[in-house]
């Protein structure tokens, strides 16, 4: 239970702020804890963030999938509208994975736990969509939102969800 609220309050910090920003100490006063008992169940930064990008992982997906259509068209763009909700709630800053590649591009295990959350978003999508032939596209259009939102804000989802639209229903009437 403490180390889930640790992981609660280290993924809401680093969605505030960044990760070159909060140092050590910063996290540990963020988590009201001990030093000693945040590096008790995350014995480094990297620990703390790889952490915090699997709780938001699996935040986001359950998010994504809540209330959820039937597979399909409307399916996909629930998933946009999410999407949406999700920008203006949780990551007003952009991609929270895509933050941390670029802070840290070097770093394995947080590529690790990047690459696994697209993947499994794009998995999402394909499922969602029934449409695996166009799930790459789906995701790059998602994924494009994520990217543009804190340049275009919901202009981004409107734009998405027209592409979408003709995308998914071309040559079906």
């Amino acid at each position: 239970m403490l180390k889930e609220q640790i992981t609660i309050s280290l993924e809401h910090t680093f969605s505030q702020y960044g990760f070159a920003e909060p140092s050590v100490a910063e996290l540990k006063n963020a988590c009201n804890v001990s030093l000693r008992t945040l590096y008790k169940h995350y014995p480094s930064k990297e620990a703390m963030i790889v952490g915090a990008l699997a709780y938001r992982h699996q935040r986001y997906l359950t998010f994504l999938r809540n209330e959820s259509p039937l597979p399909g068209v409307e399916a996909v763009l629930h998933i946009f509208d999410k999407l949406e909700c999700w920008m203006e709630k949780f990551a007003p800053h952009g991609c929270l994975s895509m933050n941390a590649i670029s802070a840290f591009p070097e770093n394995l295990l947080i590529n690790q736990a990047v690459v696994k959350h697209k993947k499994d978003v794009l998995e999402l999508l394909g499922q969602q969509s029934q449409r695996s032939d166009m799930a790459d596209t789906i995701f790059l259009i998602h994924e494009g939102v994520s990217n543009a939102w804190p340049t275009m804000g919901e202009q981004a989802v409107i734009s998405a969800k027209k592409a979408l639209l003709t995308l998914l229903t071309e040559g079906k009437s």
